[in-house]
């Protein structure tokens, strides 16, 4: 039986070194220990998506079969070290899919009468469904297993981007389900002795078991298992490791992944900032913009016989928003006037945003004992969810509209080398995690601008792998570059809505330059960025610096 298998967040540093830390579960604490199911950060997730909106390529999924103590665990780890800077890479462990038990079960698995090793044991179905998700970059929410109470949890553990997923477990290939699931198969092929020498050692020293107890169920139930169900699976494999000496064929298997990763990437970013120039379409503002009859009078919408997105709404430009705009663009502006009239305007913002959720009829009983018959909001879950830190501006407008709404984060920065969008972190409301309750989520994406659109349209994709549906995003915006990614979210995502303040003429492709260290050495090469004209600076930083 395999060990506890709650999981850990284990940091990749830049120097690739795994910083372990702890983490509690149901106020439970959870010795620092190495864990089976592990997320492993690096640089970022790029694009995995074409300019159509929909995904290009699936995460690489490796599978590792092998005995019990063979070292599976040992070979997923050693394949991450020889990856080196890589993208997010989940470790999934098939002891997170153990089924759940009846009382006599817990009552047998206590007095070591159960056995594990078997394939019935697993919960095969629920394995394949949430590696399916995974491969397909949709998230999931895998079971935890308790071994100290042989019993699944009633909590899950929500995963979500990586680009790498490495499964291991004793029966990782006996599944055809699996199988057909992996781009990489892998069977540890280790001497039996050396195994039973391993799992007598662990279970000893780890677990507190007994040399008889262990020796008991290794002959009852693991040998037997081996040679019936775990040794057959090896002729499945792409390739045979051995389980100790073993360096040449992971930096083998290292190589190979690399080498897939390298033909799936994508130049994503400047596709987005050259949209503008070469659409059909360009987005365009008339002089007089038309009313929409079907919306309130005070939005003013794209004309849809100049361009067809027409789910782009722009506030009215009133003497007054033109009077908060001159103030938010001039680069004098005071940090306290610039805090004051960004407040202002992102309640503006918002308080549009919220004429485009669903409403039902509610009739009120006034002070004065008169019936009143008004609207309510019309939806089960709304939330907003910020890109870090330029959507950081339009939370506090968001909360005073709707003062107890969940927020979420989106960490998406630019890679440093080629500009691409990345995604580093995200932290999404429950709503948003669980699947079907997304599917009843309206959701408030903020972020300062959009220019080339690529943090936005990385955004959008990531909702959407959340099972939030297309016309339940409302995208709030400042500015909007007329000639920039917003040509290719339009057709990208039509039932997207997005409410801005302003639309701004230019998109200016510039360079960055390159950033020396102290001693003189490189560490970021110049490269291409585009920037929005006439703009309003790094709203971010101007905001929070």
């Amino acid at each position: 039986m395999a060990e506890d298998d709650t999981p850990i967040f284990i940091n990749v540093d830049s120097e690739s070194r795994p910083v372990i830390s702890r983490t509690v579960s149901n106020s439970r604490a959870i010795p620092l220990q190495a864990k089976k199911n592990t997320i492993l950060k690096s640089h970022g997730r790029p694009p995995w998506y074409s300019e159509d909106g929909l995904p290009i390529c699936d995460a690489f999924v490796v599978g590792i079969a092998g005995g019990s103590a063979s070292g599976k665990t040992h070979v997923a780890r050693q394949i991450v070290q020889k990856l080196g800077s890589i993208p997010t890479i989940v470790i999934l462990s098939q002891d997170s899919f153990y089924k759940r038990h009846t009382p006599e079960e817990v009552e047998l698995a206590h007095a070591n009468l159960v056995d594990f090793d078997h394939p019935d044991a697993i919960d095969m179905p629920l394995f394949a469904a949430c590696l399916s998700d995974l491969k397909a970059c949709r998230q999931t929410n895998i079971p935890i297993y308790s071994f100290a109470e042989h019993q699944r949890l009633d909590e899950t553990k929500y995963l979500y981007g990586a680009a790498v997923i490495i499964t291991e477990g004793i029966l990782a290939l006996h599944d055809p389900a699996l199988r057909a699931l992996y781009d990489l198969k892998i069977f540890v092929q280790c001497d039996s002795d050396l195994m039973l020498a391993r799992r007598l050692r662990r279970d000893v020293k780890e677990r507190g078991r007994t040399v008889d107890g262990v020796l008991d169920q290794y002959l009852r139930y693991v040998k037997p298992s081996y040679d019936n169900f775990v040794l057959p699976t090896a002729r499945y494999a792409d390739i045979i490791v051995p389980g100790s000496d073993n360096s040449v064929a992971i930096e083998l298997i290292a190589t190979h992944i690399r080498k897939k990763l390298k033909e799936r990437a994508t130049r994503f970013r400047p596709h987005m900032a050259q949209a503008g120039s070469r659409s059909p379409t360009p987005l365009s503002l008339p002089s007089t913009p038309r009313v929409s009859a079907l919306s309130p009078p005070s939005t003013l919408r794209v004309n849809a016989m100049t361009d067809p997105y027409e789910n782009l709404i722009v506030l009215p430009q009133t003497p007054q928003l033109k009077g908060i705009y001159t103030i938010l663009r001039d680069k004098n502006t005071s940090r306290e006037d610039f805090i004051f009239f960004t407040d202002r305007l992102a309640t503006f913002l918002i308080e549009k945003a919220l004429e485009h959720l669903p409403y039902r009829p509610r009739t009120v009983r006034t002070p004065v004992d008169v019936d009143y018959v008004g609207k309510e909001l019309d939806v089960k879950y709304i939330c907003g969810v910020s890109i870090i830190r330029s959507g950081g501006p339009l939370e506090r407008g968001l909360q005073r509209v709707i003062n107890d709404v969940l927020t979420g984060s989106l960490l998406i920065q630019s890679d440093a080398q080629t500009g691409e969008p990345l995604l580093l972190h995200l932290m999404l409301p429950v709503c948003i995690r669980e699947r079907h309750r997304a599917k009843e989520t309206w959701v408030f994406l903020l972020d300062a601008q959009i220019g080339t659109g690529a943090a936005a349209f990385m955004a959008m994709r990531i909702l959407l792998d959340h099972g939030v549906r297309e016309d339940h995003i409302i995208f709030v915006s400042f500015l909007v570059a007329r000639n920039g990614g917003i040509c290719v979210l339009r057709k990208a995502f039509p039932q997207v809505k997005i409410v801005c303040g302003a639309v701004d003429d230019g998109l200016r492709e510039t360079w960055l330059e390159a950033i020396e260290s102290g001693e003189g050495q490189i560490e970021a090469e110049a490269r291409k960025v585009w920037v929005v004209e006439p703009g309003m600076g790094h709203i971010g930083d101007r905001y929070y610096l």
